[in-house]
C-alpha cells in the first residue's frame, strides 16, 4: 500500500523524509499574517522552518515526522542552510 509520504517522495526527488526525530527547540514568531515556526532537531545543526496561518502547539521534546527540502537563506549578506518543512506530524 502506497502512503501519502511515499507519493510525495516519488514525485519530488529533492524531498527528504525523517521519521521519529526529537525536537530540542521550537520557536514561533509572527510575520505579517503568518506564524513562522523554527525547529531544532536532536543531532542536527540546521534549523527546520515552516509557516502556518494559525499558532502551533509547542513541539519541544516531542518526536515528529518531517518532510522537507534543503534550502539556503541569506541573512546580512551571509548564506545559511535551512530546511523548508512541507509536512510535519507528531509521531
Amino acid at each position: 500500500m502506497i502512503t501519502d509520504k511515499d507519493k510525495l517522495i516519488s514525485k519530488h526527488q529533492q524531498l527528504t523524509q525523517s521519521d521519529g526525530v526529537k525536537v530540542t527547540s521550537h520557536v514561533e514568531r509572527e510575520m505579517d499574517d503568518w506564524f513562522v515556526n523554527t525547529l531544532m532537531i536532536e543531532n542536527c545543526d540546521v534549523p527546520f522552518k515552516f509557516k502556518r496561518k494559525k499558532q502551533y502547539k509547542s513541539l519541544t521534546g516531542a518526536r515528529v515526522n518531517l518532510s522537507y527540502y534543503p534550502a539556503t537563506e541569506q541573512v546580512a549578506g551571509m548564506d545559511f542552510e535551512v530546511m523548508n518543512v512541507v509536512r510535519i506530524k507528531r509521531s
